[in-house]
Formats: structure tokens, C-alpha cells, sequence
């Protein structure tokens, strides 16, 4: 415990300044998307610009991808939001069906055997089998978040729960600690879009 305890505190001190940039965007726009405000979607594309950068240089490559992925869903997820409201004015949140659960776990595991092929064989990736796992998932929950799918929040924790040790194992220590807060604010999303499915039923 003291030994992790002093590696997090170099990595913290040896952390760039735009990964606390992105951190902070990351937090925020993750906060706004609990929310369900629309003010995911800039504070993201500013968070994504910046992981880019930070996982190419960490050689975490398929992460790098789905940054880009990111962005462009977050420019769909923005116009989507926007531009199909329910009746209080906001795309209404809704809740997966059988056929949309077997083709989002179909599309994770297709996903990962696709990645797993193309990190193991033309990159340096250090952990290949996790790096392609986590970004299958994303891939998939970021586009379950664009078309406000409640189940998005069950990716998100997923995926967190394995890039903290991935983060600190490739020391970028003050990203896990955003993936901590991003774990507590994807139980926190789940929380309120269930409230927001329950109030906008019927009575």
C-alpha cells in the first residue's frame, strides 16, 4: 500500500499540465452528462482533443482510437440532443430492449477480437487484451450515450473499473483518479436518468 501510495505520488508529480486540463474537462463534461446537459458534449470534444495526444504518447493505442471515435460521436450526440426533443424539450432517455442487448454485446465481442488482432500484431501495446476490451465497450457505450440509452452507465463503469489499474500501470496517475470520480459519477448518472425515466411515465 506505501509503495502504491509513493508510485501515485510521483506519477502526480511528474503529471503534464494537459493531462490536468483533460482531467478536468473529463470531469466536467462526464458531471453534465449525469445531468443530462448538453454542455457533455463541448466539455468532451475539449477532453477528447487532449487524450488523443496523452495515449499516443503513452502507447495505449486503441484508447488513442476511440478518443477519435469520441469526437465523433460527440458531434452526433450534440446534433441528436439537440435536434429530436420530447415534449419537455429533451431527447427522452430510454431503456435498451432484448434486441438491443444482444447486438451491443455482439458488437463488444466482435470488437474486441478486431482490436486484439491489430494491437497484438502491428503495435507495442503492453496490454493488448485489456486495451482492446475497454475500447470495444466504449465504442459501444459512447454511442448508447448519444442516442440516450440509460445503459450507457453500466459501460461506463465497466470501462472505468479497468483503466484505473491500466492508468497507473502506464503512469497516468492523476487519469486514474479521474477514472475514480468517473465511476462514482456513473452511479450518480444512473441514479438520475432512472429518476428522469420513472417521472416522465405516465401517472
Amino acid at each position: 500500500m506505501q509503495n502504491f501510495i509513493l508510485l501515485l505520488w510521483h506519477d502526480l508529480a511528474a503529471t503534464t499540465f494537459f493531462e490536468y486540463i483533460a482531467v478536468i474537462f473529463g470531469i466536467l463534461s462526464v458531471w453534465f452528462a449525469s445531468r443530462e446537459n448538453i454542455w457533455v458534449y463541448p466539455t468532451g470534444i475539449i477532453n477528447v482533443a487532449l487524450y488523443i495526444f496523452l495515449f499516443i504518447t503513452a502507447k495505449i493505442y486503441a484508447q488513442a482510437l476511440v478518443q477519435v471515435f469520441y469526437l465523433v460521436l460527440s458531434i452526433y450526440g450534440w446534433y441528436n440532443w439537440v435536434h429530436h426533443p420530447s415534449s419537455d424539450g429533451q431527447t427522452a432517455i430510454t431503456r435498451l430492449d432484448l434486441k438491443g442487448w444482444i447486438f451491443s454485446i455482439g458488437l463488444i465481442i466482435v470488437g474486441t477480437i478486431l482490436f486484439y488482432f491489430l494491437l497484438s500484431r502491428y503495435t507495442d501495446s503492453p496490454v493488448p487484451m485489456l486495451d482492446s476490451f475497454t475500447t470495444a465497450v466504449f465504442f459501444v457505450t459512447m454511442w448508447l450515450m448519444a442516442i440516450k440509452k440509460i445503459e450507457n452507465w453500466l459501460g461506463w463503469t465497466v470501462g472505468n473499473l479497468i483503466l484505473i489499474p491500466l492508468s497507473i500501470m502506464q503512469h497516468l496517475a492523476f487519469t486514474s483518479i479521474q477514472y475514480f470520480v468517473f465511476l462514482f459519477l456513473a452511479f450518480s448518472g444512473w441514479i438520475e436518468w432512472n429518476k428522469k425515466i420513472k417521472n416522465a411515465q405516465p401517472k
